[in-house]
């Protein structure tokens, strides 16, 4: 919802005895402090309802189910081509997509996220190693010796769609125990990968492989090529790479994960959002094909290949792909002799024992060794890690795609139960162990979280009050920050939310406004900025702030010098500090900062150090700042 403020009135907001208003006087240079949750939980009922739709058509009319998915599909060139069935095509062909998502995912994370200080990859991917190896073993030991040995891969990867899908839903907000977990079940995922690769390959085909390293090394290299040549070389080169690997004999949908893994991303740069501007406005004056396409192509440059791609891919696999694979694979037939075998199957008590108590006994005890032994701060309290770990005992997608390598006939319909059940079974033991951890006392959770790492931060320069523009109590546990344009219209939007935190949050809220003026788009953003400054060499910061918010669309010098008056102020002293630009150099200062937090656009804000990613509308923000002030509590408990 995007809309104008319909105030007229120039009275000051800020006037208002529930805001307590301070002006920066003196200028001192902060130290510097360095430093993607979508909701799953759509595409985890899309994939839930697709494997209920499997099993009602597989027990319904499973002559038609399988009919259907072993039906042959050829695509060919001369002598040349690929004959797979329909469940093949999906699983070997439509799962790349899934794969390069979540690489991709795992890329913004290392890149941008929490992963991005490199040694904090270091107890998921030793808790992601010990997650894989002890499920394998309570496999093995069910099966060593027996017809069902080689499949032990089917009880080694988390899946991913479901576990964040279930998180979602018992434990909403958990960034950190996301991240952790996308970053396990993304080491599950190479690894499995790599072991369908090798364990489950009968024969390499070497000359196809070499083909596909070589195009995988072109593909890499286009990362350096200009934005046209890279978007029309860049889908040929991987379905390339997807056919020599299928030719090798190695399953191609490593293929995604590879490719995923490789695609930076980064924040868009200031300048180039200006060099857009620049285009589209040349596009306005003279509409060409010409200018159409370097428009086209500066708007694409400006955002990272890794979310385009994300954003396009996300919503097809989440909604099409990971279904229609539940839908191709997650069809049995399900009678009352299967149910007693699987009772008693190795196999079928091999992956679900694997991955509900497995998973969980790796996970925790190979973190315990990694923070022991390496002496690193964890990211999650020992409780709320033994919930994500028990959520992780899910293996569906890629125990699946195993079983359907490893396994034949009852057999697979055996480890299909298995990893059913497993779904069913962890979802229930996590949704348990997160309701006791709710139910701890309130000692023992602040003492677990006082023990893990601090946050990574975002915003490049602290808050300084003797500079900053503030509103709110020095003592307040969470401080708000926004990046704002006075001629932005959103910003506009915002302030109404900004009054509304502040007067709901009382005290617990500190308010810091700065500025981003973005000239090329707004005409009068610089003087408005300039004239809020000069306002605050006569004490009237926020009632100036206030005023131009509530007027966006006249900010002229008219407009200025009328509000000035209306305030109280002295034109003429209020004039000459703008004639002087004497707070250009000011402005300038909280540009800098911005663009050193990655800060590109307006509104943008800043909750405690890290930004705020997502809508800024009432509710949202609400629950940010809430979930900022319960943390700095707890841990100011656990201090004291």
């Amino acid at each position: 919802m995007r809309r104008r403020l319909g105030v007229v009135s120039t009275a000051p907001a800020a006037a208002a005895p529930r805001f307590r208003d301070r002006t920066a006087w003196a200028r001192n240079l902060a130290a510097p402090v360095r430093d993607y949750l979508s909701n799953e939980t759509g595409g985890a009922i899309a994939l839930l309802g697709a494997t209920l739709a499997a099993l009602i058509w597989a027990n319904a009319a499973q002559g038609s189910y399988e009919s259907l998915w072993t039906t042959k599909l050829s695509i060919g060139i001369g002598d040349s081509g690929i004959a797979l069935d329909l469940r093949h095509w999906v699983n070997e062909g439509l799962m790349t997509f899934f794969f390069l998502v979540v690489g991709l995912e795992a890329k913004r994370e290392i890149d941008m996220g929490e992963l991005r200080e490199r040694r904090r990859l270091t107890i998921p991917v030793v808790a992601a190693l010990g997650g894989m190896t002890v499920p394998i073993l309570i496999y093995l030991i069910f099966n060593a010796g027996g017809s069902g040995a080689d499949g032990w891969g089917a009880a080694m990867s988390t899946d991913t769609a479901f576990v964040l899908g279930v998180l979602a839903l018992i434990a909403p907000g958990g960034t950190r125990l996301r991240v952790t977990l996308l970053t396990i079940a993304v080491i599950d995922d190479v690894v499995a990968l790599i072991v369908i690769a090798t364990a489950y390959t009968s024969h390499i085909a070497f000359v196809p492989l070499a083909i596909a390293i070589g195009l995988f090394g072109v593909l890499f290299a286009l990362r350096f090529a200009p934005v046209n040549m890279r978007r029309e070389v860049t889908v040929p080169v991987g379905v390339a790479i997807w056919v020599a690997l299928y030719k090798s004999g190695i399953d191609p949908v490593i293929s995604g994960l590879a490719v995923g893994l490789v695609t930076n991303a980064y924040s868009p740069v200031r300048g180039d959002l200006e060099r857009v501007t620049e285009l589209l406005r040349s596009f306005r004056e003279q509409p060409t094909p010409q200018l159409a396409r370097s428009a086209q192509l500066g708007v694409m440059s400006a955002i990272s290949a890794n979310e385009r791609l994300q954003y396009r891919l996300h919503p097809w696999t989440s909604y099409v792909i990971v279904p229609l694979f539940a839908l191709a694979n997650a069809g049995i037939h399900i009678d009352g002799r299967l149910l007693d075998d699987a009772v008693t199957s190795p196999i079928t008590l091999g992956i679900l024992l694997g991955y509900v108590i497995g998973k969980p006994l790796g996970i925790m005890g190979a973190a315990f060794l990694a923070a022991r032994v390496g002496g690193l701060r964890r990211a999650l309290s020992w409780p709320v890690a033994l919930g994500g770990a028990t959520v992780a005992g899910m293996g569906f997608t890629v125990s699946l795609l195993i079983s359907s390598i490893a396994f034949h006939g009852r057999q697979l319909e055996e480890a299909k139960v298995g990893a059913l059940a497993t779904v069913v079974v962890a979802a229930g033991l996590g949704s348990l162990v997160f309701r006791l951890v709710r139910r701890l006392p309130g000692d023992v959770r602040a003492r677990q979280i006082a023990a893990t790492r601090e946050d990574l931060l975002d915003l490049s320069e602290d808050v300084d009050p003797e500079r900053d523009h503030i509103r709110g109590s020095d003592e307040a546990p969470v401080t708000l920050i926004e990046y704002g344009d006075y001629e932005c219209p959103y910003c506009g939007q915002a302030e109404v939310v900004i009054r509304e935190l502040l007067d709901s949050f009382g005290d617990d809220l500190r308010y810091v406004w700065r500025h981003l003026p973005l000239t090329d788009v707004h005409e009068h953003s610089q003087m408005a900025a300039e004239a809020s400054e000069a306002a605050a060499d006569q004490g009237e910061f926020w009632r100036m702030h206030d005023v131009l918010l509530d007027h966006q669309g006249d900010l002229t010098p008219t407009d200025l010098t009328r509000y000035a008056r209306d305030l109280g102020l002295d034109v003429d002293r209020f004039w000459e500090a703008l004639h002087e630009r004497r707070h250009a150099a000011r402005i300038a200062e909280d540009v800098s900062s911005a663009d050193a937090s990655g800060v590109a656009g307006t509104p943008s804000f800043f909750i405690n150090g890290r930004r705020h990613q997502g809508a800024y509308d009432v509710t949202t923000l609400s629950e940010a700042v809430r979930r900022a002030r319960g943390r700095t509590r707890v841990l100011e408990k656990a201090s004291a």
